[in-house]
């Protein structure tokens, strides 16, 4: 490897050589008081090549040609700044500007003129210098712009249709996002934190206080933490802006619901040195199923203190507060096949007490600019999730499809302990600017639940009868859990802990070569973890998972890429044979970005093979909550994305995607009977394609008036989880179209979406061997939502 990395950089470095006969230039682009200013335009008159400066105000443009030239500084919206000089070959020429705005009134500016449906740039969380056009892997944000105008306001309402080949499989409704992608359930990260501690969580982060949400396509454990060679997604949450500001937003709409949200946004002292943000959010929801409701109530403060010119504190605090039906409500079961049900029919009995959680979690983020060339981070997190409830799920489904329904406890507590430190910088050396980022990640993970109580609510000769459903007190009555143990004493009795430790050392160069038209990635990451589950004794293990990474920029707006990766995850679990491996995989990927129209838009093609080894997954033959799992093999997952974002023309914004995915068994293990080489994985449409358009009217009698649409078609569709008995594995394509009207005036908007349109019977599902039955979970028929929302 050692080898390979010398010849390939020797042969680089001779061939940037050839093309040394420029110069560059450099510089700074501050604020009037001092702060860097990022996101200005750089350019050279007359040349069509130029630069953006970056987060700490930094530009540089290479492979300039020896002469005198006039530089140009310009800003969304401002008067452009001009000023002479002279590059000489073999040299750097370093000219810096200084704005006449201050850094509040340029972030008014950005916002007031922020591009709207797609971004070059990345979260600092993210841990990367480099452009998303720059980067060698898949990245996708869905900004805050889409957000608001699809009036998504959950992790797990509707926002995945912006992004290439994502699905939601068994998801209980509003409390887990569960998203897959590329053949796997993707890790959930939370402002660059791994917040999963639990096969079903973390709880939905209500949109109130998320910025905007990356997609982070394919393994990325060598810089974040352990994840799935399949990707993750990071929640971005909202930060102060230094702009004193406000909005205040009010949405109704079908089955009861009314939401509240307002968001402060300011200075705590005359400096602007202490600054705030505060979101808060209410919300009652009822659903299409009678006696179903989901109440939510979200509180979340942050500060930061620019302690000096190079240091920033940042502390944020988020509580999550969640009353709903218990998550069984949400299921369907039939021996006679997919939707012989109505849509909204039920099985929750009203009176059955609710669960309610707890959720809270503490960001501490400090970040120190050393030079203009180095910066440290280091941030930590705790976050603690308190459960009480219950989970209905049939003990029995009978041939004529009468159940008994059972009610199973499910108090559940998380807690986690995180913390992180890194560094990125940047040296030259020669002709070759080195990118590097490395850093430390240690974690701590617990979670314990009881899940070891049930109560049928009937009994044999009174089961319920979905043909004439009877909805008063159940033939056994409600039940009454047994809660005077602790819950800790509890979860030890019924098998209900996980733990995880882990620390992982991670190092990236990322090497730029030909004045940065090439750019070579070579990273490591070494990652010890502990981990036990469902009572189990711990399992160890250590792994070293390289990356290798190649960027070219064919031109200004045109980059390919080439990726090779490797995944780890440690894995417990309670089998019912075989041993527990860690899950190894890696990921080999191609892909061509484009930017259109100067950049008002853009286009990502990418074509992927990834193969994971030793996954467990649930016994097809053991109840659902028996958490019973048997050694899979290896699975592979292939296939071509498609993402298309941004401004088409002025006022037409454009989200649009296509995903083929090709996901199978390719080797068994040796005594598995259940499954066989060729199996479809469960859980994942073979062909997904999303879009949405807005168009606003920009002058004339209708300006600020808009329309907006679109449409999620899912073609070849596998159900949501495996079976060894049933052969009809495929689901009904699936076909959505939304749309709605706008306007905005001013500081007033006021938008109007109607979701399902055609009034389709939409659903996923899968079959459970062990009740010879059908599952399904139906979507709202024809809905809609109005929202109001006012600047101030």
């Amino acid at each position: 490897m050692k080898r390979i990395y010398f010849i390939v950089c020797f042969m680089l470095s001779a061939l940037s050589i050839s093309f040394a006969q420029t110069g560059s230039i450099k510089g700074r682009i501050i604020s009037s008081d001092g702060k860097p200013a990022q996101h200005v335009s750089i350019g050279i008159k007359g040349l069509k090549i130029g630069s953006v400066s970056s987060e700490d105000g930094n530009f540089s443009i290479n492979k300039v040609k020896s002469g005198k030239y006039t530089v140009l500084a310009s800003y969304v919206g401002l008067e452009t700044l001009q000023k002479e000089v002279e590059v000489i070959e073999g040299q750097t020429t370093t000219v810096d500007f200084t704005l006449s705005e201050t850094a509040n009134q340029l972030s008014e500016v950005v916002i007031k003129d922020a591009s709207q449906y797609k971004t070059n740039e990345v979260s600092s969380s993210l841990r990367l210098m480099t452009p998303i056009q720059e980067t060698p892997q898949n990245i996708q944000v869905v900004t805050s712009k889409i957000l608001s105008d699809q009036q998504v306001i959950s992790m797990s309402d509707g926002l995945i249709r912006n992004v290439s080949g994502a699905a939601r499989l068994e998801h209980w409704g509003d409390l887990y996002a569960n998203i897959t992608m590329r053949g796997s359930q993707i890790q959930a990260f939370r402002n660059g934190f791994n917040v999963v501690s639990s096969y079903w969580g973390p709880l939905t982060e209500d949109m109130s206080f998320v910025d905007h949400i990356e997609f982070v396509k394919g393994p990325a454990g060598f810089m974040l933490a352990n994840g799935d060679p399949s990707g993750l997604y990071n929640v971005v949450t909202k930060k102060p802006t230094g702009e004193t500001k406000g909005e205040a937003a009010f949405t109704m709409g079908s089955y009861g619901l009314f939401r509240t949200t307002l968001d402060l946004d300011g200075k705590l002292n005359k400096s602007g040195k202490l600054l705030y943000r505060l979101n808060l959010a209410g919300q009652n929801k009822n659903s299409h199923r009678p006696y179903e409701y989901n109440d939510r109530y979200s509180v979340a403060p942050v500060i930061s203190y620019q302690i000096d010119d190079k240091t920033k504190l940042t502390a944020e605090y988020t509580m999550q507060y969640a009353k709903m039906t218990d998550v069984g409500s949400y299921y369907i079961f039939s021996p006679k096949g997919y939707a012989t049900l109505p849509r909204d029919f039920t099985t929750m009995p009203p009176g059955l007490e609710p669960t309610k959680i707890k959720d809270q979690s503490l960001f501490l983020n400090l970040q120190h600019q050393l030079n203009d060339d180095w910066k440290v981070t280091v941030q930590a997190a705790y976050l603690n999730y308190q459960q009480r409830g219950s989970s209905m799920w049939p003990s029995t489904v009978n041939p004529d499809g009468t159940m008994i329904r059972s009610v199973g406890i499910w108090d559940a507590q998380s807690e986690m302990t995180l913390a992180q430190a890194f560094v990125n910088g940047k040296i030259t050396t020669g002709a070759i600017t080195h990118r590097i980022l490395g850093g430390l990640d240690i974690g701590s993970k617990d979670y314990i639940a009881d899940w070891g109580q049930s109560h049928a609510l009937d009994s044999t000769g009174a089961a319920f009868n979905p043909a004439s459903p009877y909805y008063g007190k159940p033939v056994n009555g409600f039940p009454s859990f047994d809660r005077t143990t602790s819950l800790e004493a509890r979860a030890v009795l019924a098998g209900g802990s996980m733990d995880q430790k882990y620390t992982g050392i991670y190092l990236q160069d990322e090497l730029a070569f030909m004045d940065n038209r090439v750019r070579l990635t070579l990273a490591g990451r070494y990652t010890y973890v502990s981990q036990s589950a469902w009572g189990g004794s711990p399992e160890t293990a250590k792994h070293f998972t390289p990356r290798i990474g190649l960027s070219v920029s064919i031109d200004k707006l045109t980059s390919v890429y080439a990726l090779y990766d490797q995944a780890f995850l440690p894995q417990s679990g309670k089998l019912s044979r075989g041993s527990v491996k860690p899950i190894t995989g890696n990921n080999t990927e191609f892909g061509i970005k484009k930017e259109w129209a100067d950049g008002a838009w853009n286009t990502t093609v990418s074509f992927y093979r990834i193969l994971k080894n030793n996954e467990l997954t649930s016994d097809p033959n053991a109840p659902v909550n028996s958490g019973l799992s048997i050694v899979l093999g290896q699975k592979r997952a292939q296939g071509i994305e498609f993402d298309l974002r941004g401004t088409i023309v002025r006022g037409l914004n454009l989200t649009a995607n296509y995903a083929y995915t090709d996901s199978e068994i390719t080797k068994v293990t040796e005594g598995v009977t259940d499954y066989k080489t060729g199996d479809v994985i469960p859980g994942f449409a073979k062909h997904t394609v999303n879009s949405w358009l807005s168009y606003k009217v920009q002058k004339g009698a209708l300006q600020g008036t808009g329309i907006s649409g679109g449409f999620t078609y899912l073609v070849d569709r596998a159900m949501s989880n495996w079976s060894s008995t049933n052969t009809e594995t495929n689901l009904p394509d699936y076909f959505k179209l939304d749309g709605g009207v706008f306007w905005e005036k001013d500081k007033i908007k006021l938008t109007l979406n109607v979701f399902n349109i055609l009034d389709k019977y939409l659903y996923s599902g899968g079959y459970y061997t062990y009740l010879n039955a059908y599952n399904w979970q139906t979507e709202a028929p024809r809905n809609y939502r109005l929202s109001l929302a006012y600047k101030f």
